[in-house]
């Protein structure tokens, strides 16, 4: 049998478990903090709700975690309910800017000057869009766009006949 002749199916972007996992309220990472980081986002975010002050207080305690104190986050205010200047996480003062990064994105900064680009996944996602696109998010190797990976990954609506 030729290799043309055996089926290729394409490599899970996440492990089975993950896929399972993941589920509105949901962080996935690819921490590099090295200057070479490839591909435009570091992680997705899949947010229960536009409200910003109940959503951001867990991912920054779990970033907080992994890359040490939060100083700044930056997301598009007309995607959020309200927006805060700031917001007191465990016992640390996080500055909100309101960029203009688009719905699709958000900005942590720790330090002066290191920022980690997070996909946001919209709250009212169907589950298996999200996975795939906070698996797209997190690839090494990922070149597309925010915006571009959801609208992607967003099944198109049924139309009835």
């Amino acid at each position: 049998m030729a290799d043309s002749d055996i089926p290729h199916t394409p490599p899970l972007l996440l492990p089975d478990a993950i896929h399972q996992a993941v589920k509105p309220g949901t962080a996935l990472l690819r921490l590099e903090t090295t200057r070479s980081r490839e591909g435009l986002l570091d992680g997705a975010w899949w947010p229960r709700t536009r409200d910003i002050e109940t959503e951001l207080p867990a991912l920054i305690s779990v970033l907080t975690g992994h890359l040490g104190p939060i100083t700044r986050v930056g997301v598009d205010a007309s995607a959020w309910n309200s927006l805060p200047t700031r917001l007191v996480i465990d016992d640390q003062v996080v500055h909100l800017d309101s960029d203009p990064v688009g719905d699709d994105t958000v900005l942590i900064t720790r330090g002066d000057n290191d920022h980690f680009a997070l996909l946001v996944v919209p709250p009212d996602t169907t589950a298996d869009a999200a996975r795939e696109a906070m698996a797209r998010a997190v690839r090494a190797d990922n070149i597309t766009q925010a915006a571009q990976i959801l609208i992607a990954t967003t099944p198109e609506p049924e139309t009835s006949s």
